[in-house]
């Protein structure tokens, strides 16, 4: 990366109406240089490491008293660019495979300038930003097989995304009084999600009141899928007991081995028995976007929700997750309120109804529609889809390389774009902790832990668009040297 730029002039912000500057040529050159900083960082990521620790004198340099007088803009750039920018999580670099993270992309970046130029609040009123948000949840609508008078919404992450689906599911199964007099006024409530899914799904039951023992937990088979026949026996058996089913939870990639849970025969569950049938696809989902894979997500067209994030393999730049809804109306059932201050009329700024905010619980919303909707025109859904489709043939060839390892083992199928193995060797836990470890510290690689069935794994997640087969050798042999420096010094 070139030499950080130090700006020319001294800028102030000296006006006595704003905080708009006094010199906007000043500022224009200081948000150029700030914005070549960037492109460069980008351009030359495979230059740094992936990742490395916060030295103590660099954490303490941010421990500062509230500042009470500004600074130059120049100046907390510098302090950004030298203390902040090399100590971050390195996502964006292809040699990061720790966890499901997207890689984003220079177009989201500048996208996301835009939009936080423009500043505008999508809780609703009538303007292009929501018309556009609208419009991504038309197109979602249309590759998950939805009708068009389907729902969409822009949230933090599938975390949240999740939880608001379950919320309009306790909504259809209590009925438009549980928002009056709440989960009490109901039957005992219960959902289902295999032993393989995220825990955000256990901490949206309790958020929602429901509490987490309310969730049962269903075993997987040897794929790590959910086994649909001991789904179906613990729903009889609910029922049997005098609880009240309402929901299933899939997933559509897990966050261990990226395992995809048969779709089709947890439809067919839902469907025999009544109940709401939700997809976790937080990073899954989008492989509808390749034809090579959408055939995986067979049956993801009947479910009545899907959670997913664009900012994972859709490569949009944090934060960008999304909720999709079948029945809109029952969508709305749940969230609208009728206040005055959000009152609706057929003109002027408060036409347009209904609005984002009609549909979750913020006010308050950021554009993210906006990054989303660039990754989306600029690059495409087919060139998105190949992404995708790269990043599971990264990790198959991965594998094939772990098998023709004798000191390698793999740990779990490769169903999707994970993989699990470990190194052999006495007690292999500790070693495998200690080389994960060592490989973050070395800055060539940055893989996670997995415990597959009681055992630590090394977990190797290929998200990044910018990640190839030379990234993956580049870690296995940063892996065989540092094995082999641990195992002569036992």
């Amino acid at each position: 990366m070139k030499k950080l730029r130090e700006s020319t002039k001294f800028m102030t912000f000296t006006s006595q109406e704003s905080l708009d500057p006094a010199d906007w040529d000043s500022l224009r050159e200081q948000g150029h240089c700030m914005l070549d900083d960037m492109i460069d960082y980008l351009r030359a990521l495979e230059q740094r490491p992936v990742w490395q620790p916060i030295p103590d004198l660099v954490r303490a340099s941010l421990r500062e008293p509230l500042p009470r007088a500004g600074s130059e803009l120049s100046e907390v750039h510098q302090i950004f660019m030298r203390q902040i920018l090399p100590y971050a999580v390195g996502n964006a670099h292809p040699g990061f495979f720790g966890w499901v993270h997207g890689g984003g992309t220079a177009v989201g970046m500048l996208a996301e300038m835009l939009a936080a130029g423009l500043n505008a609040n999508l809780g609703g009123r009538d303007q292009m930003p929501v018309e556009l948000e609208l419009q991504v949840a038309r197109w979602m609508a249309a590759l998950f097989g939805f009708p068009d008078t389907a729902s969409g919404l822009f949230v933090t992450g599938t975390s949240m995304a999740n939880m608001i689906a379950l919320l309009v599911a306790r909504r259809r199964a209590l009925g438009p009084e549980v928002r009056r007099q709440g989960i009490g006024w109901g039957n005992r409530l219960v959902a289902y999600t295999s032993s393989s899914a995220h825990g955000c799904i256990a901490q949206a039951m309790d958020l929602a009141g429901l509490g987490t023992a309310a969730l049962r937990t269903v075993p997987v088979n040897e794929s790590f899928e959910m086994d649909t026949t001991a789904l179906e026996a613990a729903i009889v058996e609910d029922r049997a007991a005098g609880r009240v089913p309402f929901m299933v939870c899939a997933t559509a990639g897990t966050v261990d081995v990226g395992a995809v849970d048969d779709l089709a025969a947890v439809s067919a569950v839902c469907q025999r028995h009544g109940l709401w049938f939700h997809v976790d696809g937080a990073y899954g989902a989008l492989a509808m976007l390749s034809p090579q894979l959408a055939g995986r997500l067979d049956g993801i067209q009947q479910a009545d929700s899907i959670a997913f994030d664009f900012h994972k393999w859709g490569q949009v730049p944090y934060d960008a997750g999304f909720v999709l809804v079948r029945d809109s109306e029952m969508h709305q059932q749940t969230f609208a309120l009728p206040t005055a201050y959000l009152r609706r009329d057929e003109r002027g700024m408060a036409a347009g109804s209904p609005w984002p905010c009609d549909f979750g619980p913020d006010l308050s919303r950021g554009f993210r529609a906006l990054k989303t909707w660039f990754t989306l025109k600029v690059y495409g859904s087919d060139r998105l889809g190949e992404v995708i489709a790269a990043t599971c043939a990264l990790a198959r060839y991965l594998a094939q390389q772990v098998a023709a390892r004798p000191a390698l083992e793999l740990m779990a199928p490769v169903s999707l774009n994970i993989v699990c193995f470990r190194h052999r060797g006495v007690d292999a836990d500790s070693l495998n902790a200690a080389l994960v470890a060592d490989l973050q510290e070395s800055g060539v690689a940055a893989p996670s832990l997995a415990n597959i069935n009681g055992q630590l794994a090394i977990r190797v997640a290929v998200v990044n668009h910018r990640s190839g087969e030379r990234h993956i050798d580049a870690l296995l042999v940063a892996l065989e040297e540092l094995a082999q420096a641990r195992l002569a010094a036992q």
